[in-house]
């Protein structure tokens, strides 16, 4: 068997822990040290392009379509999000950790095509939550795929994104009728509620880590009216 290569190390901020980067032939793996073990591989990210998908499907045709991504992981939702967006519209993608830029800046960014390449890709290097309080609107999609979904794994302030304050800034920070899509590692009904409470017109979809088998992951889809 072919043995797996640590590529690089990153220490995420405020003590969430270090992830280390490795490859295995032509497949890669981010993971947390600990018991949690893998957090992203390269030969599972169907979800991740669904997010970017269903997040972005109304404004497919749109000029100047603004879209923010929250979380590089592998590049596969900032990929699938140019993908799904016109030729003159912006993907803005905030990554918290400097490292997994440059690692998709390297091999691994040939996985989703190199998408950091594109002249529509914006990077912002720091928290997503700088982005998501500007409460201007500012942005027809939201594609949110930070820690674990609503319940935050690595940055226990990631919980502040999914609070009632926080969906607040999220829904003034989106432009009327625009999307907010979050990926999930599970259904979590109390989040609907909380989704609708803010003002959102609120539902989920369940998702597989490839297409039609794998892990089962949840989609928020949150629309401004």
């Amino acid at each position: 068997m072919i043995p797996w290569i640590q590529l690089g190390t990153a220490q995420i901020p405020n003590n969430g822990g270090e992830l280390k980067f490795t490859q295995r032939g032509d497949e890669f793996s981010i993971r947390l040290s600990g018991i949690r073990g893998e957090l992203m591989n390269s030969r599972l990210y169907n979800s991740e392009k669904e997010l970017a998908e269903l997040g972005c499907a109304h404004v497919k045709s749109a000029n100047n379509a603004q879209v923010l991504v929250g979380g590089l992981g592998m590049g596969y939702t900032l990929a699938a999000a140019l993908k799904a967006v016109t030729l003159n519209s912006q993907v803005t993608v905030a990554e918290l950790i400097p490292e997994v830029v440059v690692w998709n800046q390297g091999p691994l960014g040939n996985c989703a095509n190199n998408p950091l390449q594109d002249p529509r890709t914006k990077v912002h290097i720091g928290d997503v939550r700088e982005l998501l309080n500007i409460r201007q609107p500012t942005f027809d999609a939201i594609l949110l795929d930070v820690d674990n979904g609503p319940e935050g794994l690595t940055q226990k302030g990631n919980n502040s994104i999914y609070s009632l304050q926080g969906l607040d800034n999220v829904y003034k920070t989106l432009r009327p009728k625009g999307m907010l899509a979050i990926w999930s590692a599970g259904p979590d009904e109390q989040f609907t509620v909380r989704l609708k409470k803010a003002g959102f017109k609120a539902d989920s979809c369940v998702v597989r880590a490839r297409p039609g088998k794998g892990s089962r992951h949840t989609i928020f889809l949150a629309r401004k009216p």
